[in-house]
């Protein structure tokens, strides 16, 4: 009986030691993912190069500002290339009130234009399974995105920026 309840105990041990391992492991990967960003953002501050906020560089380009949660706010724009890379400090979801519901990797890309997103990596939505959102483009009072099919869905909602709520998974 000693052997059995040896043997369960020393599984039990590792199990549990193996999850705290994996549990630092995933700190230590998003607080130097939050370094790298926060890095990035003090030398371009260095060199002079100060970005304007991210909702008021969606603004410019035609978009709603609450399309990224309210602390997506370190991100990478190439004016010549269009490049977009927004930095997000864990993976999320945003609802937003048309019921509506966007996942949100740690890194979002994109090629940003006038009222369009294009070439989306890292971003989800939910119909009726999650589904890659590949583009979003603005047009009046609507937002079309596009995600094996065109949704439209009305720019209103998309007009406040909202927090992201944490999820296990992209």
């Amino acid at each position: 009986m000693d052997q059995i309840m040896s043997k369960v105990g020393s599984y039990w041990f590792s199990q549990k030691a193996n999850k705290e391992i994996d549990s630092v492991g995933d700190d230590f990967t998003s607080m130097s993912s939050s370094i790298e960003s926060g890095t990035k953002w003090l030398v371009n501050k260095l060199k002079g190069k100060m970005q304007k906020p991210l909702p008021d560089l969606l603004k410019e380009y035609d978009l709603p500002i609450g399309l990224f949660p309210r602390d997506a706010t370190n991100y990478e724009f190439d004016e010549e290339t269009g490049k977009l890379t927004v930095f997000i400090p864990s993976v999320c979801e945003v609802g937003y009130r048309d019921s509506s519901v966007l996942r949100l990797s740690t890194t979002v890309t994109g090629i940003l234009t006038k009222g369009k997103l294009a070439d989306i990596g890292g971003m989800k939505t939910k119909v009726m399974i999650w589904v890659k959102v590949t583009s979003i483009s603005s047009e009046a009072s609507k937002l079309h995105f596009t995600a094996g099919v065109r949704k439209t869905r009305s720019r209103e909602a998309y007009e406040v920026t909202r927090a992201g709520f944490t999820v296990d998974k992209f």
